[in-house]
């Protein structure tokens, strides 16, 4: 018996796409500032979702005592080798504070110590208690009037014609139905992209990574099919970790001051220089010179401090804990292993994602962007996405208001692709004889970015004639990606994410080729061309035009300068 798709439809002022950090404060500030309905779709449940699902135990951008918002971004600037967009660091940086006292309103603790100030951890930290703080956001969103939450289901296609939104169509992952939301403004709240290249733990562990495996690059994939253009993909991002847990290094670094070592005890960190791409940059060369493993040094600090790591770690990364219970040594008794994880396209991290305007609207109308999914604006962990969040809810309420009638709406157009989506939909689930799996294809897709797209195996390195091989080969993929079966709704959504991941692969390859230079060690590693040069300050950009990936060139929107679309 063929299974069939129920159509449903729903309408709504603003659909935010996306109910994680970035997601959940713009439904907060929409209902702030307006009586604008809003939906939120999000493909798993709100509740325990997106980069905060586990929590964490402090926040990395705070303006602390001494320091200002233009410190913040000059730090900012300087870690990304100045591609950056100064205008947007500085409209975050500016927030930062503000949205931080909005969480402690919430019920986020913050730890302070006896004068009642915040407990600084270095010079943009500070310390919180943030197992919870997931459900504290999405609590407070519950709470809001006119505000639907669709839990469990996954926005798959932007509704866009002549360079406008229109609202999106998404599939409900337990049910056989297509879901048409029409929208009059969009917030696309998605994250990046984990899983595009093959990670450092395979296997049955392969899901033990530094960013969420469920956050698949959807929202950078629906913007580049639907011609938004896109920035700085070739800054991949690169954390640096324990091995095997993949647990963050900073809580050591920063927490007892514990050095970078190899295996001699020699200290690097200086040798390589300090951004966060020549810290993974110095590991690497470290191993391949075989001064490896290298370390995090812990051995000989204090009995208290083992009890701080020990606790810091069962917060936000219990494997860690657990790991040296196991191995029945504290971290006073041996230093911790570093590795580098397998590259990420993250714009909370690196300037990688939608190209936007101050108000973080993209260049498809109506479309706006915020946290991860939102290029030009690095290292802006969790309140910086709520910053976004907060802006680009701000911008969508205003244009409303300042909108005296309804966009008229193509109906034959919206009718045309609800039926073809409903078409591919049933034509997944009914196929019967699929050559490979999704799962086989989608280790196809992560050997190839491996191999010849600078991916673990290869030092993270690569040269142009192996990224014309990957472009040729994830092409391949691709074009065997839309013959795959699915056998319910839950096996549908890893065929598009699979299929986005692929888009978004397409378009990392095409970045670091058209950046003719290494301006970022390890993370862009090109060795045709080992050298920075000033000739490339500027931004790489690209957009989807008639089926092919145009490359734009940029020049940089320096400080004291603002870039507004001109389209």
């Amino acid at each position: 018996m063929s299974k069939e798709i129920t159509v449903k439809t729903y309408n709504t002022d603003i659909l935010i796409v996306g109910g994680g950090t970035a997601g959940c404060y713009a439904a907060l500030t929409i209902r702030e500032k307006s009586d604008a309905s809003v939906i939120i779709t999000e493909k798993a449940n709100i509740k325990r979702s997106g980069c905060l699902a586990a929590g964490v135990n402090a926040i990395n951008a705070y303006i602390v005592k001494g320091r200002t918002p233009r410190d913040y971004v000059e730090y900012a600037t300087r870690d990304a080798a100045e591609i950056v967009r100064d205008d947007l660091l500085l409209t975050m940086s500016e927030g930062l504070n503000r949205v931080t006292k909005k969480l402690e309103d919430l019920g986020l603790v913050i730890l302070k110590d006896e004068n009642g100030e915040y407990v600084a951890r270095g010079n943009r930290n500070i310390k919180i208690n943030g197992e919870n703080i997931k459900p504290i956001l999405a609590d407070a969103v519950d709470a809001l009037e006119n505000v639907t939450v669709l839990n469990r289901v996954a926005v798959t296609d932007y509704l866009v014609k002549d360079n406008q939104i229109y609202g999106a169509l998404a599939i409900d992952v337990e049910e056989n139905v297509l879901y048409v939301i029409h929208a009059k403004k969009v917030i696309c709240a998605t994250g990046g992209a984990a899983g595009l290249y093959r990670p450092n733990n395979p296997g049955f562990s392969r899901h033990k990574m530094w960013y969420p495996p469920f956050n698949t690059g959807a929202g950078y994939a629906m913007g580049i099919l639907s011609g938004a253009e896109m920035t700085t993909f070739e800054m991949r991002f690169i954390a640096l970790r324990c091995k095997d847990t993949i647990a963050p290094t900073g809580t050591i670094a920063q927490g007892v001051g514990a050095k970078q070592v190899n295996s001699f005890g020699e200290v690097y960190d200086d040798k390589y220089g300090n951004t966060t791409s020549e810290r993974v940059y110095g590991t690497v060369r470290e191993n391949l010179e075989g001064r490896g493993p290298c370390y995090l040094r812990t051995e000989g600090i204090t009995k208290e401090q083992d009890q701080e790591l020990l606790r810091a770690y069962l917060n936000m990364a219990p494997s860690q804990t657990l790991k040296w219970i196991e191995s029945g040594k504290n971290p006073s008794e041996q230093s911790v292993e570093i590795e580098g994880t397998e590259p990420y396209i993250v714009g909370g991290h690196t300037a990688s994602g939608y190209w936007v305007d101050t108000n973080r609207e993209t260049t498809i109308k109506g479309l706006y962007a915020a946290g991860d999914v939102a290029g030009g604006c690095p290292q802006k962990y969790v309140t910086g996405a709520l910053v976004e969040g907060e802006i680009a809810a701000n911008a969508a309420v205003d244009a409303l208001s300042k909108e005296r009638s309804s966009l008229s709406v193509d109906e034959e157009y919206i009718n045309s692709r609800i039926q073809t989506k409903k078409e591919e939909i049933e034509s997944i689930l009914n196929c019967k004889d699929a050559t490979f799996t999704t799962e086989q294809l989608e280790e196809a897709m992560q050997k190839v970015m491996d191999t010849y797209a600078g991916g673990i195996g290869s030092h993270y390195q690569f040269n142009e004639k192996q990224l014309e091989l990957a472009k040729e080969k994830i092409e391949q993929i691709t074009e065997l990606s839309e013959q795959l079966q699915a056998s319910n709704m839950h096996e549908l959504l890893f065929v598009y994410e699979l299929r986005e991941r692929l888009v978004v692969c397409q378009s990392v390859i095409a970045h670091l080729r058209a950046r003719k230079e290494t301006r970022w060690h390890s993370f862009a590693e090109n060795l045709d061309y080992p050298e920075s040069s000033e000739e490339w300050l500027r931004y790489v950009n690209s957009k989807r035009e008639d089926g092919e990936l145009k490359i734009i060139y940029r020049d940089l929107v320096k400080r004291g300068e603002r870039y507004e679309h001109s389209n």
